[in-house]
């Protein structure tokens, strides 16, 4: 028996494709054609213009196990009335429309598109093909679920990672020390600290870790238990620091560079020894200014032996170190030019506000600078310190 809709006809379970096309390219070929689409794993069917399904496939046909032909569209998706989120209606024209439903307690993602006779801008039918996606939602909120166990942990990670960090604000009778630390990522590779030797001496580093996230945090961690806090010698502190790296199986990638000073607050001297950290703190005095240079390379696995050098400098009451990462200098512009050192030094001499407000400042201006009102697209940890000598 044919069921007649415009001129596309069912006969035993197959579409039967218009006279027109049939005539065009063969019997065979819309046999062909019509076997193709019965032997679909996706489920398929054919919907006239008032929502009665007139066709559906063998996939279909066998997964509901019942005939829904002849049936409402929203029928067979037990509804009694057309869907809200309906995509098989858009009367536009080259249009193609795309939904979830649950058949079954089965998910299928449905792509509605118009079946139209040659020539017609209307359509005369609506094809809608139907892709299990059940595995794939159920893959996808697993996935959510794990991101956000992900997340909980590297929060907890941050929480633990800050909480090493020194106090936002550091004041004694011989210093007034601030500094910002912001990383660009949940965790950052950037770390400061400082802390008192004994009574006379002051330790203070400030150290850039290879990468970000939790590679460069735990090795944050590892920097803050392994450097030995009682010793006086930068340079003996950094290299028993390379000593016990070493003693770890890091990554070749993986490094620590590092500057780290010693603060006699009675003899007002500074001695210091550097470690691979590419931008050297500042030390600057009434009008003019110093760079603390000293070759080494990082804490890494790089030498058995590194030879490390201390520098040891005057201080004077008033003089003020500037220590910084490179995450603030390689800001660019829209022009990708950096923001440099040479705006860190200039800001820092014609700062007259206290050490904290001197830096939200300078990172204000860092930003700005970079045409950027959004300061989370800093694509580099920022870490910078001040400390004033009293």
């Amino acid at each position: 028996m044919y069921v007649p809709f415009s001129n596309i006809f069912i006969l035993e379970g197959l579409i039967i494709l218009p006279y027109k096309f049939r005539k065009k390219i063969g019997p065979t070929a819309c046999t062909f054609i019509e076997e193709i689409i019965d032997g679909m794993q996706d489920w398929v069917r054919v919907i006239n213009k008032d929502d009665t399904v007139i066709f559906v496939n063998k996939s279909m046909r066998e997964a509901i196990g019942v005939d829904i032909v002849g049936q409402k569209c929203y029928e067979t998706l037990g509804r009694t009335f057309p869907c809200s989120n309906c995509v098989s209606r858009k009367n536009l024209p080259n249009w193609t429309g795309c939904k979830e439903e649950s058949i079954n307690g089965r998910t299928f993602s449905i792509t509605s598109s118009p079946l139209k006779s040659n020539g017609v801008d209307s359509e005369d039918a609506i094809i809608e093909v139907l892709h299990d996606i059940t595995e794939l939602k159920d893959m996808s909120v697993a996935l959510e679920n794990q991101n956000e166990r992900l997340k909980e942990d590297l929060l907890m990670a941050k929480r633990l990672q800050c909480s090493l960090l020194p106090k936002e604000s550091l004041t004694c009778d011989k210093i007034d020390f601030s500094f910002i630390y912001r990383p660009c990522e949940t965790l950052g590779g950037d770390f400061i600290d400082i802390f008192k030797l004994d009574d006379d001496h002051i330790g203070l580093y400030i150290a850039d870790v290879s990468g970000h996230g939790v590679a460069a945090s735990m090795l944050t961690m590892f920097l803050h238990t392994a450097l030995d806090k009682s010793e006086l010698s930068p340079t003996k502190a950094l290299t028993q620091l390379y000593t016990d790296y070493n003693k770890n199986d890091f990554f070749s990638e993986l490094y620590i560079a590092i500057f780290y000073a010693v603060i006699d607050t009675q003899g007002y001297t500074l001695t210091y020894s550097n470690a691979g950290l590419n931008v050297c703190p500042i030390l600057f005095s009434k009008n003019d200014f110093q760079i603390l240079r000293a070759p080494g390379i990082p804490i890494s696995n790089w030498v058995e032996s590194p030879d490390y050098t201390e520098v040891i400098v005057s201080i004077n009451p008033n003089d003020k170190l500037f220590l910084y990462t490179d995450g603030i200098i390689e800001i660019r512009n829209k022009n990708n030019g950096q923001f440099g050192e040479e705006r860190l030094v200039e800001h820092i001499l014609e700062s007259e506000l206290q050490p904290l407000q001197t830096l939200t400042k300078l990172i204000e201006k860092a930003i700005s600078f970079a045409d950027n009102s959004n300061p989370d697209n800093i694509l580099d940890d920022i870490t910078v310190a001040l400390l004033e000598i009293k």
